[in-house]
């Protein structure tokens, strides 16, 4: 008889182990071996974080080790039992490495390949390819599109319970239990429980100042102390929670006829030569004209499509000098000036600060990063087997990503949902919202440094998203094209693969309509086609998440900064209004308390966070690979070190982009 020693390592979460009965078989190039009960008398075998291990046998040695079969009998209904990785050594001192992270919830005999990453053209063992296609048909039966929704999305079970999801989708228990992704657990951490049925318009500041949460972070302070600063409104357009909208202006639109008098009323510069300087900038909201805005407390609520010039300053200070409210120049649609009476200018702030409210949410955050990754791991699953490369690499970046984006679904967007009840945007304009933007996107919009070229951002100083951005995407695009090339050694090799070619097929359909002015790819023809798009689906997931959602609660904890909706039309004529119209203008008393609680929720840092190239499961077993992601993380720390020298000389702080504070996947 042939002995191999098979360890077993049961994974690390709460309630890993089971007391199942658990079988084992290994399968060669030569031959199978018996199946064997791994289970000791004790029922002990598997026990969280620990590794067990047995000596299975076969009458003669099997050759290479290229699969398992694992089978869990039950003993115990609803005992789950999740499998990190197994390891077979044999006689000949070979070991062989099996990555799995699955859990094993039923009684079926469930395959693994051994974990050198394999394309479909380089599987030649009869079995390995029975198990890659019998493990993708059974993912499609798992993973099927939900073609009713914007883009498509994965078809739940039950779209009300998230336990409905696949076991290896739900959330760690750990991050389950922290994770109670209610408005109500938010009032309750921040202490504004008793004012969600408040109806009433604030009275004063010094009242919104009084709730102001008491848990503050540091730089929401900040935002409270300065944000009616015209400098501050303008600094956020570059590193604030929303930097992707300002574009450089070099012919101002038609329907913005502003002149030399209203911005540069001295006369010492005239907008013509500021053009020409490179530096005057534009923000439109085109996309929200026509959305028609919420009803909220029975009131209806106020939604503009404005338009905002800024100047650079010789200071190098990104300041507003107009703003147009509406898209079409009209009598009662007013140009608001800086030099307006003060609270015309905060009126007029108000509205874009309400806008790029609903852009940014709805847009820049939900669409461009929630669902375009919910997309990318759809397609992933249903396309890629595990032991493809591809897999393997986007693996770690689809964490979490489809059970947060069906909680998203329940209690923000659905019609009891927060954003939907209490955010100018979510009520019947949000469908029309979302059609509209996905419309917009480009593939060159999803890649940073393309996006910042087409916008024109590549000069201006101080922009520290377009800084730590474009060196993240240098750093990922360097890993995943070291990688991908060590597996893909010519265009032919990308063509052939059948594999690699549906899952951005399935991307281009499901995610983009098939719509060929966007630009993304219908298949891929050479390496560097496959590199950069797995760059940018890695970038979405990961850094891009990150820049549009960690500074949330920095940036609209003091709701005035950010308001989720406006109550009052904007104003038609100038020098009427006072502090008493913005705050009847203001959000109610309820939807400021909601959406504050929200975007603390939504900024939180869970304690299973796993930041950008931390690779906890071991999907890649080869030496090379795993030699590139040392490189990776080194670099990424490198840049987390240049980032931190350059933090401490700034009053500002930009944060959102350091390696250590993105996570790897989109889960909150």
């Amino acid at each position: 008889m042939v002995q191999y020693i098979v360890t077993v390592y049961t994974g690390r979460r709460l309630l890993a182990n089971t007391v199942n009965s658990a079988y084992i078989k290994l399968v060669g190039t030569e031959g199978e071996s018996h199946r064997k009960l791994l289970n000791n008398e004790d029922f002990a075998s598997f026990r969280v974080g620990w590794p067990s291990t047995f000596v299975v046998t076969s009458h003669k040695p099997l050759g290479k080790v290229v699969l398992i079969e694992l089978e869990k009998r039950h003993l115990i209904l609803g005992d789950p039992w999740l499998v990190d990785k197994v390891e077979v050594q044999s006689t000949e001192g070979e070991t062989y490495k099996f990555p799995i992270y699955s859990w094993l919830s039923d009684s079926f005999v469930h395959r693994f390949r051994e974990g050198t990453a394999l394309r479909d053209c380089d599987d030649d063992h009869l079995l390995g390819k029975y198990s890659r296609q019998q493990e993708l048909r059974e993912q499609n039966q798992t993973y099927q599109w939900n073609e009713d929704s914007i883009p498509h999305c994965m078809q739940a079970e039950n779209p009300i319970n998230p336990l409905s999801l696949p076991r290896d989708d739900q959330f760690s228990f750990t991050k389950g239990a922290e994770f109670l992704f209610t408005a109500a657990a938010g009032l309750a951490e921040l202490k504004l429980t008793g004012l969600e049925d408040c109806k009433e318009n604030w009275k004063s500041f010094d009242d919104i100042k009084k709730v102001f949460p008491k848990r503050k972070t540091e730089f929401s302070e900040y935002t409270q102390d300065h944000w009616e600063e015209d400098e501050f409104f303008g600094y956020q357009y570059l590193n604030g929670v929303n930097p992707m909208m300002i574009e450089l202006c070099t012919t101002l639109p038609d329907n913005f006829p502003v002149t030399d008098c209203m911005v540069f009323p001295d006369g010492k510069t005239t907008l013509e030569n500021e053009m020409k300087n490179g530096n005057i900038f534009l923000v439109n909201y085109k996309n929200l004209d026509g959305i028609p805005a919420n009803v909220i407390n029975g009131k209806q609520q106020y939604l503009m499509a404005p338009l905002v010039l800024f100047h650079k300053t010789p200071e190098n200070k990104l300041m507003p000098v107009a703003i147009q409210l509406k898209q079409q120049p009209a009598e009662d649609n007013q140009i608001f000036l800086p030099t307006d009476n003060k609270y015309d200018w905060m009126l007029a702030k108000l509205f874009v600060r309400s806008a790029d409210f609903s852009e940014h949410q709805l847009n820049f955050h939900l669409l461009r990063t929630h669902l375009m990754a919910e997309v990318f791991t759809m397609a992933m699953l249903r396309n890629l087997p595990m032991v493809h490369p591809l897999y393997k690499l986007l693996s770690p970046h689809t964490r979490y990503t489809l059970q947060i984006n069906f909680l998203a679904r329940i209690r923000l967007i659905s019609p009891q949902g927060v954003f939907t009840q209490f955010a100018a945007s979510g009520g019947k304009g949000m469908i029309p919202f979302l059609v509209k933007s996905l419309s917009s996107i480009t593939y060159d919009s999803l890649c940073i440094k393309k996006d910042i070229a087409q916008r024109g951002m590549q000069n201006i100083t101080n922009f520290y998203y377009r800084d730590d951005g474009c060196d993240l995407w240098d750093i990922l695009e360097r890993f995943v094209n070291g990688l991908l090339s060590h597996y893909y050694k010519t265009d032919a090799e990308v063509v052939e693969d059948s594999e690699l070619q549906k899952w951005i097929q399935d991307i281009y359909e499901h995610g983009f309509f098939s719509q060929e002015t966007t630009g993304i790819p219908q298949r891929f023809t050479t390496v560097a086609e496959l590199v950069r798009f797995a760059t940018m689906a890695i970038f979405t997931c990961s850094c891009q998440h990150a820049a549009v959602n960690g500074g949330q609660f920095d940036y609209g904890g003091w709701m005035p900064n950010t308001p989720l909706t406006l109550q009052l039309p904007p104003p038609t004529t100038k020098g009427k209004a006072n502090e008493d119209t913005v705050l009847k203008t203001l959000p109610d008393v309820n939807a400021t308390a909601q959406g504050i609680a929200t975007v603390w929720l939504l900024s939180k840092q869970s304690s299973d966070f796993v930041p950008l190239g931390q690779y906890p499961e071991e999907h890649f077993t080869e030496e090379k690979p795993r030699e590139m992601i040392k490189k990776f993380q080194s670099d990424l720390q490198a840049l987390s070190v240049k980032i931190n020298n350059r933090n401490e000389k700034l009053e500002i702080p930009y944060t959102y982009l350091d390696p250590k504070n993105v996570e790897n996947s989109v889960s909150i």
